[in-house]
């Protein structure tokens, strides 16, 4: 199974402590390039940048098509990771893109591109007996604590999900 990973979901999962649901669920989970810088260059997640060196299971690939990056970015004004998960991910014909922001979600279903995000993962792992309802409730404080903006609508469905 080929999975791709923009930065949003890297960091929120290591934010909530639950990264390693990425390699119980996929193996491995391969990153761009300018994902990797976006999570490595920035001095704020020097937490995340240590889990993410640590995270042999995340490998960092390369976007064999730079100009449909550069289209991309100046056609959807999506960020240079986003841009490049995106296109990734359609170049390897990828099983599942791990993509949060709504723009570039818009954009990865209009490709045919199948998605899930943070909570989706989240919800996937208690579906298959990897967390439980208290997990997926603490990882979404953790969450919103950590200004990863999750809407009130979202919360509802999971704790639905959840029978919470």
């Amino acid at each position: 199974m080929l999975i791709i990973s923009d930065t949003t979901p890297i960091i929120s999962l290591i934010k909530a402590d639950k990264l390693y649901l990425l390699e119980k669920m996929f193996e491995n989970v391969i990153i761009p390039k300018a994902v990797y810088d976006e999570l490595t260059v920035n001095e704020k997640y020097g937490k995340e940048i240590a889990e993410l060196k640590e995270a042999i299971f995340i490998k960092v690939g390369k976007v064999e098509n730079n100009a449909s990056v550069n289209i991309l970015r100046n056609v959807t004004g999506l960020d240079a990771g986003e841009s490049e998960a995106i296109v990734m991910a359609e170049e390897n014909d990828a099983d599942l893109l791990l993509m949060d922001e709504h723009k570039g979600r818009q954009v990865a279903k209009k490709l045919g591109i199948r998605i899930t995000g943070t909570i989706g993962i989240l919800l996937q792992a208690f579906d298959e007996g990897m967390l439980s309802r208290e997990d997926i409730v603490n990882s979404i404080v953790v969450l919103k604590e950590s200004n990863i903006r999750i809407s009130d609508n979202l919360c509802k469905k999971v704790y639905e999900h959840i029978k919470i």
